[in-house]
C-alpha cells in the first residue's frame, strides 16, 4: 500500500512541479527579475483543449509561415520585449543542454516553434520513450512517403547512396534505417550501437541492405569518407555489385592533401609560429581587449568547414591584418603590458615583428590557396563538382608551380602528396570520365581526347557503367562519343556553347 501511495504521490508531485515551472514563465512582464516572476506568475492561464478546438484551431506551422505578413503597429514595441524574453528561454535551454548554436538555423525547429506558438500556454513535450519510440517511428513513416514522389525520378536517372553510420543518435534497435532526400538524391543513415558497427564488412552489409531496398538498377555510386574500414567496403561492394561506383569524399580527400602539405618542415615553422601567436593573444584578455581595439574588434581567428581549412582562413586573416598587429605590439600600450615581459610573449613579439614570418605567410597562402578553392567547391552545394573536380585539381598545380617560381624542389614535395592522396579517390574512371565530358574543359583545351590516361579511364567508366552490355559499351565509345567531340546536335547550339 506504502508503494501504491508513493507512485500516486510521485505523480502529484511531478505534476505539481511542472505546474510551478510553468508559472515562472511570464513574457508580458519582460522587466521583472526571476523573483518577482515566481511571485507574479504568468498572466495567461494554461490552455485547455474542449471538442470545437479540433474544428477551430487546427495547427498547420508551414501554411502559417508561408502566409504571414506582418505590418508594424503600436504595439511592436511590447512584442519586442516578449521576444526577447522568449528567445531568452530558448538560449538558456541550448546553453544548459549543450546544444550547438547552428540548430537554431535548422527549418524543422522553426516550424516547431510555429506550432508552438499556434497551440498556445500548456504545451506538455513528448517524454525520452516517445522521442525513441513512437515519434521516431512516425517520422520515417512520413519520410518514406514524401521519397514516393521520387522514385519516379529514380527509375529514369538513377540516384546516389551517401553514407552517414556514425551520428550521435542511439536507439535500442542495433540497427535504424532513416531514408531522407534532397535535390534529387537519396541519402541514407545508419544509427548503430553495436560493437562491430566500424569493421568494412559490417558497413559493407548495411549499404548492401540499402541498395536491395531501393534496387541495385536505381542506384549510380556510393559515397563515404576515406577511412580505412569504407575503403574495404567498397571492394567488397565492387565484386558484388560490379557496376555501381564507390567514390570517397571530394572534400576528405583534398583535406588530407591540405594536412599532408601541412606537415612538410617550411609549412610546419609558419603554421606553428601563426598557431603560438593566436594562442597566446587570445589566452590573456588584456592581450585580446588589445588586438581587438587594433583590428577595430575583428577577430584574427577564422573557422573553416575543416581543421586544415581554419588553418588556411587564420593564416590569411593574419596576413589581412598584418599593419594593425604590428601597430599593436609597437605601442606603448603592448611595451607597459606585463605580458610583454614573459617568454611568450617576447616570441609573439618577435614573430609579428618579422618580415621573414609575414613573407613565408605570403607563400603559404600562395600555396594553399588554390587546394582551398577546390575544397570549397567540393564542399559546397551550389552545383554539382564531380565535372570540376580533377580539372580544378590541375588548374591548382598549375598555380602551385608558378608559385613555386617553377622550381621543381619547391613544387615536387607538394605534387608527391597531392598524388598520393588523390590516387584511387579523385583521379577514378568516373572522375576522368566526368572530366573529359564537361565542354567546360574540352571545348577549351580538345587536346584532352589525346591523353591516354584521361580516354582509359573514360572507357573504363564505361565499361563499369554498363557492366555486361557490350552493345551500350560499343554505342557510347565509338558513335555518341563522336556527337560530343564534334559539337553536333545540341553540343553545337548558341546557347550550349554560350552555357559553357
Amino acid at each position: 500500500m506504502n508503494a501504491l501511495k508513493e507512485a500516486k504521490h510521485k505523480k502529484t508531485r511531478k505534476r505539481q512541479h511542472d505546474e510551478e515551472l510553468r508559472s515562472e514563465v511570464n513574457i508580458n512582464k519582460p522587466h521583472l527579475d526571476d523573483e518577482l516572476q515566481e511571485e507574479h506568475g504568468t498572466q495567461t492561464a494554461p490552455h485547455f483543449q474542449g471538442p470545437m478546438d479540433k474544428f477551430a484551431n487546427h495547427i498547420n506551422p508551414e501554411a502559417s509561415l508561408a502566409a504571414r505578413t506582418r505590418q508594424q503597429n503600436i504595439h511592436d514595441a511590447i512584442s519586442k520585449e516578449k521576444t526577447h524574453v522568449v528567445r531568452q528561454y530558448s538560449a538558456r535551454w541550448m546553453y544548459e543542454s549543450s546544444i550547438p548554436f547552428n540548430a537554431i538555423d535548422n527549418e524543422s525547429f522553426r516550424l516547431f516553434c510555429e506550432a508552438l506558438g499556434q497551440f498556445g500556454p500548456g504545451w506538455v513535450p513528448p517524454t525520452q520513450y516517445q522521442l525513441r519510440e513512437p515519434l521516431l517511428n512516425e517520422e520515417q513513416e512520413r519520410t518514406k512517403k514524401k521519397l514516393k514522389s521520387l522514385e519516379v525520378e529514380w527509375e529514369e536517372q538513377g540516384c546516389s547512396v551517401m553514407t552517414d553510420a556514425w551520428t550521435d543518435m542511439k536507439r535500442r534497435s542495433i540497427m535504424n534505417l532513416c531514408v531522407y532526400s534532397r535535390g534529387g538524391t537519396c541519402f541514407l543513415s545508419s544509427k548503430d550501437t553495436s560493437k562491430d558497427s566500424h569493421t568494412g564488412e559490417f558497413i559493407f552489409k548495411y549499404i548492401e541492405k540499402c541498395i536491395g531496398d531501393i534496387g541495385a538498377k536505381k542506384v549510380v555510386q556510393v559515397v563515404t569518407d576515406n577511412a580505412t574500414n569504407n575503403v574495404a567496403a567498397g571492394r567488397m561492394l565492387k565484386e558484388m555489385r560490379p557496376n555501381i561506383f564507390w567514390t570517397g569524399c571530394a572534400a576528405h580527400t583534398i583535406d588530407l592533401m591540405l594536412e599532408g602539405v601541412s606537415k612538410l618542415p617550411w609549412f610546419a615553422k609558419v603554421i606553428s609560429q601563426a598557431k603560438a601567436l593566436t594562442v597566446f593573444v587570445y589566452a590573456h584578455h588584456k592581450t585580446l581587449f588589445m588586438m581587438r581595439a587594433h583590428t577595430k574588434k575583428r577577430d584574427i581567428v577564422r573557422p573553416g568547414a575543416t581543421r586544415f581549412a581554419t588553418c588556411f582562413l587564420t593564416l590569411q586573416s593574419l596576413h589581412e591584418k598584418k599593419s594593425q598587429l604590428m601597430s599593436m605590439f609597437g605601442s606603448d600600450e603592448w611595451h607597459e603590458c606585463k605580458h610583454s615581459k614573459c617568454a611568450k610573449g617576447k616570441q609573439a613579439s618577435d614573430t609579428v615583428m618579422s618580415f621573414a614570418f609575414w613573407s613565408s605567410v605570403f607563400m603559404v597562402l600562395k600555396v594553399f590557396s588554390p587546394m582551398v578553392k577546390v575544397l570549397r567547391l567540393a564542399d559546397g552545394e551550389k552545383k554539382p563538382s564531380m565535372g570540376f573536380i580533377y580539372g580544378e585539381i590541375l588548374e591548382a598545380k598549375k598555380s602551385i608551380k608558378e608559385a613555386s617560381n617553377h622550381l621543381e624542389k619547391n613544387y615536387k614535395p607538394i605534387f608527391q602528396i597531392m598524388d598520393e592522396k588523390m590516387k584511387g579517390r579523385l583521379d577514378s574512371p568516373l572522375h576522368l570520365a566526368a572530366y573529359f565530358l564537361n565542354p567546360f574543359y574540352f571545348y577549351k583545351d580538345p587536346n584532352i581526347q589525346y591523353d591516354m590516361g584521361i580516354i582509359e579511364g573514360f572507357i573504363a567508366c564505361v565499361e563499369f557503367f554498363y557492366y555486361g552490355d557490350f552493345e551500350k559499351q560499343n554505342k557510347v565509345v565509338n558513335d555518341e562519343i563522336n556527337l560530343y567531340k564534334n559539337k553536333c546536335g545540341s553540343f553545337g547550339k548558341k546557347l550550349s556553347i554560350k552555357r559553357m
